[in-house]
């Protein structure tokens, strides 16, 4: 078993079951135990903001700020990509507690090591 998971979300309200299924498996893992990584990018970078999250809605899924919570209070991180959040204005300060803003580099840092399994949705 992976002793972390990396999880790039590329979807978000444009693509709302693909955008679920990453934030669930996210919180299901923090929930187990495991080390989360959450990258947000494209569309999903928006529910790094307060109160976007509550503004998705996806029939008989788990409601993003609950997913979110238990990322976070699971000991995950959530990073917004940093290109993603310059394209849309987005800053550090306007991010909920416990989110960031990084780039490139340091995805490819948390993905190389062993132990790790990354996941694109």
């Amino acid at each position: 078993m992976a002793k972390k998971l990396v999880i790039k979300v590329t979807a978000g309200a444009d693509a709302p079951e693909r955008c679920s299924q990453a934030f669930t498996v996210a919180a299901v893992a923090a929930a187990s135990g495991v080390a989360v990584s959450l990258w947000l990018t494209g569309e999903s970078a928006w529910f790094a903001l307060p109160g976007r999250a509550a503004e998705f809605e996806l029939p008989h899924a788990a409601p993003l700020p609950d997913l979110i919570d238990g990322i976070l209070t699971g000991g995950g991180t959530i990073t917004v990509c940093s290109q993603c959040a310059a394209r849309r204005e987005i800053e550090e300060k306007d991010l909920i507690e416990g989110a960031r803003i990084a780039g490139a580099q340091v995805f490819v840092s948390e993905i190389m090591p062993d132990g790790v399994q990354a996941l694109v949705y």
